[in-house]
């Protein structure tokens, strides 16, 4: 399968976000990722429903709905309504994650996990297979533009490993640092998504970079 895009809008310009979001459609991506953020979980505050639901007003491409929130199952049929076509909670937050993916697969979404840093892959091991999409974060979650963490490769790999060992339907999304440098190794590592925010919003051509990134 080739490489799927899904540019993050947190990096994008707020002031002007319509025209962000009619760029992305004339774009070759395939999602567009919304990144929520509660400054409890994280140590940011982005943005939540009512955005959601202006972004898929105009959006084209499905959105790829990213909760970095406490409580998410709390929110789910909200955002699910706002227009989510993947809703992803992090494993770190969900007490009964394996009910928090049944809920979101009750709404008529495709259910992602999103794992940080430091969360070895063995958290999902008895999941894996009710999962959509796993969210292999490759920094640390709160903030565009950071650094992206070595490590990540070494992950994607053990989970791919595990992916096919129990013959899962799950697709692999990187989110975090990703440019045109690393994403070929992503690629080779197991990635099939990739979440790039500050590499499109910021490059001279966003619709290029997207190309680029495509034809990877």
């Amino acid at each position: 399968m080739p490489v799927q895009i899904a540019p993050s809008v947190l990096a994008s310009d707020f002031a002007n976000l319509q025209s962000e979001i009619e760029m992305l459609n004339a774009s070759a991506c395939d999602y567009i990722h919304v990144d929520i953020m509660d400054g409890v979980f994280v140590p940011n505050i982005s943005f939540g429903i009512p955005v959601t639901q202006a972004i898929s007003k105009h959006a084209k491409k499905p959105l790829d709905v990213h909760l970095m929130i406490v409580n998410p199952d709390n929110y789910l049929e909200a955002f699910a309504n706002a227009g989510a076509a993947v809703i992803s909670v992090h494993v770190e937050a969900c007490v009964h994650l394996h009910r928090s993916l049944q809920a979101i697969k009750a709404l008529g979404c495709k259910a992602g996990v999103a794992i940080n840093p430091h969360t070895p892959i063995s958290a999902l091991e008895e999941v894996i297979q009710d999962i959509d999409l796993v969210c292999v974060m490759s920094v640390n979650p709160g903030f565009g533009g950071q650094k992206f963490i070595e490590n990540t490769y070494d992950k994607v790999r053990r989970l791919k490993e595990l992916i096919n060992r129990k013959n899962a339907p799950t697709v692999i999304e990187i989110d975090g640092g990703v440019n045109l440098e690393n994403a070929p190794l992503l690629m080779a590592a197991g990635a099939d998504v990739l979440v790039a925010g500050s590499f499109v919003f910021n490059s001279s051509n966003p619709i290029e970079t997207i190309k680029q990134l495509k034809s990877l």
